[in-house]
């Protein structure tokens, strides 16, 4: 692959590549951190990658566990606020303020998984990636895969309550 081709893979799929970062991190200046972190990575071996996506997915997700498990024990995250209650109790119709308080819910939720559990619902349910896709890219088997996912939506659906269980669109905007 040319230089070329670096750059127009990087103007192609750079937003996609920001969101799925965003999913992984939970913020926006650290999500583009983590995309250019890979770009930087992945452009020194631009010429011998055959699937450009899944090798910068990879790094990604990589650099983001590492990362982890460097500064990990020094990262509090906020638990759900019971906005949800409220929600529930009105009984009103949904509007955008509903959809922003269960995808704020679901996020936090996501974002309170350990990092590997994490990228793997990431990589299956945004990115839809197959079990041995996944397996591949997080370098793991597809068991690991299949268990980390069951383990995943068991705590997601333990935290979540009833109504963020439905499916929130977002047009593929984090």
């Amino acid at each position: 692959m040319t230089d070329d081709s670096f750059r127009e893979f990087v103007e192609i799929r750079y937003a996609d590549l920001v969101r799925t970062a965003y999913l992984l991190t939970g913020s926006r200046h650290s999500a583009e951190d983590l995309v250019q972190s890979a770009l930087m990575r992945a452009m020194r071996r631009w010429r011998q990658v055959n699937d450009p996506m899944a090798y910068v997915r990879r790094i990604m997700v990589n650099e983001r566990v590492s990362l982890w498990h460097r500064f990990g024990s020094r990262e509090f995250l906020a638990g759900v606020t019971g906005a949800w209650r409220l929600h529930a109790d009105r009984g009103r119709g949904a509007d955008v303020a509903d959809g922003v308080v269960v995808r704020d819910e679901v996020l936090t939720a996501l974002h309170s998984l350990p990092p590997r559990m994490r990228a793997v619902l990431v990589l299956r349910y945004w990115e839809d990636l197959s079990e041995a896709q996944i397996a591949d890219t997080l370098g793991c088997s597809i068991g690991t895969v299949k268990s980390q996912t069951s383990r995943g939506l068991t705590r997601l659906r333990a935290v979540l309550p009833a109504s963020s269980a439905e499916p929130v669109t977002t047009n593929g905007e984090v």
